[in-house]
């Protein structure tokens, strides 16, 4: 398989995939082939590459418009009544049934389908209802989904035992094998809380046992050998040989919310107790709606305590009377969970069927309405041409990306999952999940590579997944490394992508039904073209990951001067020029000292609340007031510096800094409430200084650990130079826009938010300074800016526009380390020699001296 090149245009490499692939590629046998699907069905994409069918697929534009043609052409009215509307919903309640087991191929003689909100219901349907005892195991594989690992608590608190197992080759010596095939199982400590407090209501008699694991692995994409279902049922005491936890019956849940939407299980050959489906990742629409597969015979063993649901629901149904103390209390048979229940006894008759048992309240039944739609797909598509389509799409590009040499003949790189044992796992799905090199062995952060595919139209999935035991096992994380990893402030989806020289997530690529070869195409020429480090003579084919001068379009001087102070009171609101103003410990005073909360606690920038920059402040010194003002408001808003108008004080984090903050009245919060356009409060620092979270003091959590701060990202200043801009718009200005032919982007220095803006000298001459000094003020370099696809917002007109420039620009030759920098951070040195505290002012026009 030959590396993607400039060269090899796509006509040509799709002749050379269809020639390996071409048997699997497409659906040559439906109404429709892969072309013609993604023409008239999804042409919203536009270009566009998406590649997160594992979190969630693609609805299909016609399967809306069938399910809008639908609710507008009939009447479904609630099922909990006899109206010819309500027996029309409960119709296509029923329907739906079969054909959500037609898709696993469960009878509905032996399986039930239960409706619920989502796969992870389903999930918890099972965990909170199953006849936990203190003999109890739940035992899972480590490669398994948060919703699947969640059910421990379910278990641990009613006194069960907990067991994450592993599988691996068995040899002749091992005595943990399967009857059905040769498989090692590795048994992880035992997890058991020795303070749970047994129910008097544990049950008697037989001891029940529940073990769970995934169809397919939404980490590698690694799809499981279902006879491990026959291999936990038969052969439990031969797999958990030397524990007393295997004893009892057990029974098996299977977590099909990712690979049923290529492999549904085959209930008929395997017997699991319970599978939970999820319908978005299906067909995309609708969300909020999944489903468990119960078998008959399991339900019966769980024990549901909520009730919900009541009303007459069914023409000529059997009257049933209770006597109680003498009174007959008649009541026909109700829908939801209760057939009968009385508002002040303890009473209450609950439905004897199994879908109706477990079903609250009123059945989504609108958006069950819907699925019909999305199963007509699978069905005129067909699961096996799905999963073959798909599949070609994904080894197409696992060859590809194994192929990738970097110039000096090291691999770029590293694919997980592609060492499955053949006896626990029947081979790959459509998922490819991998972590790049650059060309000295380090490790490329997942999330450098998510925010270039995003400038470079392509949508993928970074992180863990929400399955942090297939993280922990296929990057080689140890459980001094995850707790490590912790105590250093990483949680999900933050930017922490790599410590210790270890990656914490991976980079996911998957496909869905509707994916086809261009986008994989496309996919392979952005990783080459950003992350691949090419011989001498084709670099001038690809961008790569350097930072790279400039020589052509801007002048020689060689004296610096100050030429723009800027000071941005308020986090993300827009800033205001002076001519001079004074230093703080913080850097400039006032600046970012306050911010904007959301309700929820988020802290609001103009990532997502653009309107932010709208927002004009200005602080008089003299007088000791800040002046706020915003086009939705009419009158401007005056802050007093030193109000004592605060309320209590509170304590916040804010990019790994714990502050002291105070708030105000509730007439300031309605103001800036109504200047977004959301409810918000306003916070100001009280705190002498903002406190570093990081114990380790990672530069990647905590920029400038020794420093006093306020709300800033990363350091207290920002230096931007004017030559710098300039050369960056002379590369703007090669560029010819999508979709504006002719028309140029252009940018300022105020697009970076910068605190001083100097003149003089070459393009980015400001990366090698060590620290410069201004005046009598002097101030150290902490390095470039990272920059983010916030300076891509640009607010002419009044009108809030988003691009991928200057960022994506900016990418082609300025990055370094992981990071697209632009501009360097600087921390005022507030000490003298003497040790002593200084207080400085800066001016405009002020000579700079670099260091």
């Amino acid at each position: 398989m030959n590396m993607v090149s400039s060269n090899t245009s796509m006509d040509t490499a799709k002749h050379q995939f269809l020639k390996e692939f071409g048997e699997f590629y497409g659906y040559p046998n439906a109404p429709k082939n892969i072309d013609d699907i993604r023409a008239t069905e999804f042409k919203r994409l536009d270009g566009n590459v998406y590649l997160d069918h594992a979190g969630a697929t693609l609805y299909s534009e016609l399967q809306l418009e069938a399910i809008f043609k639908d609710l507008t052409t009939n009447v479904y009215g609630n099922p909990h009544s006899q109206s010819s509307s309500s027996l029309a919903t409960s119709d296509i309640i029923e329907d739906a049934r079969h054909q959500v087991l037609k898709i696993c191929n469960a009878s509905p003689k032996e399986y039930k389908c239960i409706f619920t909100s989502g796969a992870t219901a389903a999930l918890k349907l099972v965990g909170e209802a199953f006849p936990w005892s203190s003999q109890s195991t739940f035992m899972y594989t480590i490669e398994n989904h948060n919703s699947v690992l969640g059910i421990r608590e379910y278990a641990l608190n009613k006194g069960a035992a907990a067991l994450a197992i592993d599988f691996g080759e068995a040899t002749e010596s091992d005595t943990c094998k399967s009857t059905t095939s040769s498989i090692k199982v590795s048994r992880h400590p035992l997890q058991k809380r020795s303070d749970t407090r047994l129910l008097d209501e544990e049950p008697t008699g037989d001891t029940y046992n529940l073990f769970a694991f995934p169809s397919e692995c939404n980490f590698s994409g690694v799809r499981f050998n279902l006879d491990l279902i026959d291999m936990i049922k038969e052969d439990s005491e031969r797999v958990l040989e030397g524990s007393q936890h295997c004893r009892g019956h057990w029974m098996v849940l299977l977590d099909a919310a990712k690979g049923c939407s290529t492999d549904p299980p085959d209930l008929s050959k395997y017997k699991a107790d319970f599978v939970a489906i999820s319908f978005y990742k299906l067909f995309g629409y609708p969300t909020g709606l999944g489903a468990l597969i119960v078998r008959n015979e399991a339900a019966k063993l769980l024990k549901k305590t909520y009730f919900s649901g009541g009303v007459f629901c069914q023409p000529n149904v059997q009257f049933f009377s209770l006597s109680l103390k003498g009174n007959v209390i008649n009541s026909r048979k109700f829908s939801g969970t209760v057939a009968a229940s009385i508002a002040d006894m303890d009473f209450v008759k609950r439905r004897e069927g199994i879908e109706e048992s477990f079903e609250d309240g009123t059945l989504s039944f609108l958006n069950i309405a819907s699925i019909r739609h999305g199963l007509d797909i699978l069905n005129t598509l067909s699961t096996l041409a799905i999963s073959r389509h798909t599949s070609s799409l994904a080894r197409y590009t696992r060859n590809m990306l194994l192929a990738l040499r970097h110039a000096d003949g090291e691999e770029v790189c590293k694919i997980y999952g592609l060492n499955y044992l053949k006896a626990s796992y029947s081979g790959l799905g459509p998922v490819v999940s991998f972590n790049l090199k650059r060309p000295d062995g380090s490790w490329i952060g997942y999330r450098e590579v998510e925010k270039l595919a995003s400038l470079s139209g392509i949508q993928l999935r970074t992180g863990c997944f929400c399955n942090p035991g297939a993280c922990s096992k296929y990057l080689g994380l140890s459980h001094s490394d995850l707790v490590s990893n912790i105590e250093a402030g990483h949680v999900c989806w933050d930017d922490y992508d790599i410590s210790n020289g270890k990656p914490t997530g991976a980079v996911r690529v998957s496909f869905g039904y509707m994916s086809t070869f261009e986008d994989a195409w496309k996919f392979m020429n952005f990783v080459v073209s950003s992350f691949v480090l090419l011989p001498t003579n084709t670099r001038h084919l690809y961008p790569f990951s350097s930072i790279q001068p400039a020589t052509e379009g801007h002048g020689t001087m060689t004296e610096h001067r100050l030429t723009s102070i800027v000071v941005y009171p308020i986090k993300s609101c827009a800033g205001f020029r002076v001519d001079s103003w004074p230093l703080s410990s913080t850097g400039l005073l006032y600046d970012r000292e306050w911010l904007l909360k959301s309700m929820n606690g988020e802290v609001l920038t103009q990532k997502k609340v653009p309107e932010m920059n709208y927002i004009g402040t200005k602080i008089d010194l003299k007088s000791g007031i800040l002046h706020v003002e915003s086009p939705r408001c009419k009158e401007k808003l005056l802050i007093e510096l030193k109000s004592d108008l605060f309320a209590a004080i509170e304590e916040i984090n804010v990019h790994a800094q714990r502050y002291e903050v105070k708030a105000y009245d509730n007439k300031i919060d309605t103001w800036f409430s109504n200047a977004i356009g959301r409810p918000c409060y306003l916070l100001r620092s009280s705190s002498e200084s903002g406190v570093c979270l990081n114990k380790n003091k990672s530069m990647g959590i905590c920029r400038d650990v020794n420093t006093r701060l306020n709300f800033v990202n990363e350091a207290q200043l920002l230096l931007v130079s004017e030559e710098s801009v300039s050369n960056l718009n002379h590369r703007l200005n090669s560029i010819t826009q999508k979709g504006s032919v002719g028309l140029r982007v252009q940018v300022d220095a105020m697009r970076f938010r910068p605190n001083l803006v100097v003149s003089g000298g070459e393009p980015y001459a400001e990366d090698g300074w060590s620290g410069l000094k201004i005046g009598n003020n002097h101030f150290m370099s902490l390095g470039g800016c990272n920059r983010c696809q916030m300076i891509n917002l640009n607010y002419e007109g009044g009108v809030v526009q988003r691009s991928n420039e200057p960022l994506s620009t900016l990418a082609a030759y300025r990055r370094t380390k992981g990071k697209i920098v632009f501009g360097i951070l600087l921390r005022y040195e507030h000490y003298n020699e003497a040790g002593e505290e200084m207080s400085s002012w800066l001016q405009v026009g002020q000579e700079v001296y670099p260091d």
